[in-house]
Order: C-alpha cells, then structure tokens, then sequence
C-alpha cells in the first residue's frame, strides 16, 4: 500500500487494492475480522454529566486514534482498552463537531497494529462490508452488512451538553436526523450535516467511532450514526439504519485533528 505522510506520523493509506487479509482468507468475513479486529479499540469517556462508551481506530502504531466527536465530547477523562485488553489512558488531540470526527492519542502506547485506511471513493452499493465495535461495551464485536447507499445526508448535534445528555439518557443513542425523521430523540438546534455511507450491517450506539471495513480489510468508513427499531409493531420487519462517515473525510481532516483543532 501507499504509505501517506502526513507531518511527521505515517498513516498506512491504499486504494481499495491493498490486501490486509491473508490470501488464504480473502473475501472471507472472518479473515476480515481476523486481520483488522486488533486494530479496533473500545473507548470509556467520562464527563461531568456521566460516562459514555464507543469505539475507535487505530491508526499508527504509537496509539493515534480517530473516533466520533460525540464519543469524546466534553470528557474529562478517555480511557481506551484494546484489543487484547490494555487499558491505556487517552488525551484528546483535536475534534471537528461539523464532520462528529475526533483524534485521540493514547499514552505509552508503541507496537499497536495500525488499520490501513483505504478509499471510500473506490466503494460501490452492494459491495460488502464489515463493521467492528464495542456495542453496548462487547469489545471486538463483528458485523457484516453492504452497502446500502452513498452520499446520504445524516444530520447530528454539535451541542455538548445535548451530547452529554443523551449519553447519559438514551441508552448511549445519539440523535440524528435523516431523510426529515429524527432517530434517538431530538438533535437540539445546533446541528450539522455530513455526507455519509449507508450499511445494513447491524450497528448498536456503542460502534460509533467503530470500523466499517471492505472485504480486502481496508477502513472504509468511521461507524456513527445508527438506529435500530423498537419492538413494536408499527416498526415490524423495520431494519436498523447504519451510517458511517467515509474515510476520505476523514483523511482529508486528519492535519486539521492532528494540529488540535477544536471546532
């Protein structure tokens, strides 16, 4: 893969082309789960209005991480434990509440797998995808799914202290808005939009900040905004939404982060 050098850290970057999968496993999700799951972290934020659990990924080997502005936002104190159960404490490096994007950089961290992060621009709907993440704190939590549609206006709060509320009531779900319906509640009056990638693959609030990864196990997408129906029977045969936010944003924002943005 191309190595993309961006400051002094280096991001493992590739097309879709890049083969991070054993080719013994390939297209496989369980090889895609195999190779990528170490890379994936569950992340326990604590703020004064509670404590909120998501995921993120690694993506060098000292322990930068991107995960969602909302897991993060307003924290006091970031905990990360890996995949192979390290805890490690976090700071938070920079945040962009537009793109709901955060970096966060674990402390004496050296030797983690980084993830590749590939080129949502090369993805197609029908392609086939798997997510990981913490769901409702189940560390390493494998998904699959393709993708549903591109370019999918979500809409989410940039408010922190709403953040911090739903956090705290929902469930750990965050309200958005798509396609004029809210989900989880009520986005508040300060709200932004951003174009996402829309998967069927099951996502619960504890994947924001999560993987949403091709079959080669490239990052394609950050996992951040999910619904999933109640048991009722006006939502019966109603499958979860899922959206992610695509990793050229992400990449394109990552100087931004990395300089310790805060808007």
């Amino acid at each position: 893969g191309i190595q993309e050098l961006t400051g002094s850290d280096t991001v493992a970057s590739s097309s879709t082309s890049t083969n991070v999968v054993p080719s013994s496993q390939k297209g496989t999700v369980s090889g895609v789960a195999k190779a990528v799951s170490p890379s994936i972290v569950e992340i326990n934020a604590t703020s004064n209005a509670g404590s909120s659990t998501g995921s993120g990924v690694i993506i060098t080997d000292e322990g930068e991480i991107i995960t969602n502005n909302h897991v993060v936002a307003g924290a006091s104190s970031v905990k990360v434990t890996t995949n192979d159960g390290k805890q490690y404490t976090a700071e938070v490096v920079g945040t962009d509440s537009k793109k709901d994007l955060a970096l966060i950089k674990l402390a004496n961290a050296s030797g983690l797998k980084a993830a590749t992060l590939g080129d949502s621009g090369g993805i197609g709907v029908g392609d086939q995808v798997v997510a990981i993440g913490s769901p409702e704190g189940l560390t390493g939590t494998v998904t699959s799914g393709i993708v549903s549609a591109l370019d999918r206006d979500v809409t989410v709060s940039t408010d922190e202290g709403q953040q911090q509320q739903q956090q705290q009531g929902q469930g750990g779900q965050w309200p958005f808005e798509f396609g004029g319906r809210q989900f989880n509640g009520d986005t508040g009056s300060s709200t932004t939009t951003y174009k996402a990638i829309q998967t069927d693959a099951s996502l619960n609030p504890g994947n924001s900040g999560g993987a949403l990864i091709d079959m080669n196990g490239n990052i394609i997408g950050i996992n951040s905004a999910m619904y999933s129906a109640t048991e009722s029977s006006a939502s019966a045969g109603s499958v979860g939404l899922g959206f992610a936010i695509p990793i050229n944003t992400v990449k394109a924002d990552l100087p931004e982060l990395r300089a310790g943005a805060s808007n």
